[in-house]
């Protein structure tokens, strides 16, 4: 499993409406509002690399309201 951190900044307003969306996208594990130059976390887990950058490029960008990403994968040591 390949497991990353996405980083949102949301429009203003438009805020509730996008997180209700990305919960609800297959393989995001848990989404929480944070404060400071981002303004939400998501946890997403995919099978592979490439399965896990479609759910981001396709789904989570999609939705309205979503402003910028920054996508961190998740090492294993």
């Amino acid at each position: 499993m390949v497991k990353a951190y996405i980083l949102m900044k949301l429009v203003p307003g438009l805020e509730s409406d996008a997180l209700t969306q990305i919960r609800g996208i297959r393989g995001v594990q848990n989404v929480d509002l944070i404060f400071g130059q981002w303004d939400a976390v998501a946890i997403a887990e995919a099978k592979t690399l490439g399965e896990l950058m479609k759910t981001v490029i396709s789904q989570v960008r999609a939705v309205q309201g979503i402003q910028d990403t920054q996508t961190l994968v998740a090492g294993v040591i």
